[in-house]
């Protein structure tokens, strides 16, 4: 059973960073994308990034281009979301997702494997 564990959240000025970390466990990834969703209160769950784990290629939505870059660590499992130049309107749960998919990797509905949520607050 695929299992996935964010850390990392935490709370951070506008500017500010944060790296969010996702340590996926009971499965070969191979054929894998991994991404990232947020949610914040009141709001509908939605797409940040992605990885396809056997290439490396990435995805991103166009609210986060120039400020996320998600990365992977093959000998980990892990994959992480390093955020700068943080907003407020970033402020969400952050949940990382995984399942073997094609092109629909930036749909929520698609993904079987979720971790819990980690919490990032941005303050201006």
């Amino acid at each position: 059973q695929v299992q996935l564990a964010e850390s990392g959240g935490g709370s951070v000025q506008t500017g500010g960073s944060l790296r969010l970390s996702c340590a996926a466990s009971g499965g070969t990834f191979t054929n894998y994308f991994i991404s990232w969703f947020r949610q914040a209160p009141g709001k509908a769950r939605e797409f940040v990034a992605s990885i396809r784990w056997s290439s490396g290629l990435t995805y991103y939505a166009d609210s986060v281009k120039g400020r996320f870059t998600i990365f992977r660590d093959n000998a980990k499992t892990t994959m992480y979301l390093q955020m700068n130049d943080l907003k407020p309107g970033d402020t969400a749960v952050y949940y990382c997702a995984a399942d073997e998919l094609g092109s629909s990797f930036s749909y929520l509905g698609e993904y079987h494997y979720w971790g819990q949520g980690t919490q990032v607050t941005v303050s201006s």
